[in-house]
């Protein structure tokens, strides 16, 4: 059975640090690819010419991401989407990592790890360190 133990405040703190660290990354993301020129974007990242579909697909993705890391915590209404934005991140990491890798710049995957392990570590967190109750 389990025992009801109230979560530390350190570890709520520390899982809403990675949250809104997670959530800034992806409201970023959202902006480049949603509201900044084509042209300007495939200077900076030359997968994006040729592709408008799919930049504008992951820019929605990147801004529901970041919306679900913080609205449903902090309004306490549903937060389990919380949790399933962050396996949304995980496979969107994991998509991001494999076109990295056949695109030949593997080099460019230490972000994907990072953002993969701050999903990893909110998830568990969520679930079993500092679960946000419903209101």
């Amino acid at each position: 059975m389990k025992s009801e133990q109230k979560p530390s405040k350190a570890m709520n703190i520390t899982l809403w640090t990675a949250q809104v660290i997670l959530a800034a990354t992806f409201f970023w993301a959202a902006y480049m690819k949603l509201a900044q020129p084509a042209e300007q974007l495939a200077t900076m990242w030359p997968w994006t010419k040729n592709n408008e579909m799919l930049v504008t697909l992951s820019g929605i993705a990147d801004l529901l991401a970041a919306i679900g890391l913080i609205l449903p915590g902090m309004f306490r209404m549903l937060p389990q989407l919380t949790i399933y934005a962050c396996i949304g991140i995980l496979a969107l990491m994991a998509a991001a990592i494999i076109f990295h890798v056949n695109r030949g710049e593997a080099s460019q995957i230490g972000i994907n790890i990072f953002v993969a392990v701050l999903a990893v570590f909110v998830v568990w967190g969520r679930l079993r360190k500092a679960v946000i109750e419903r209101k």
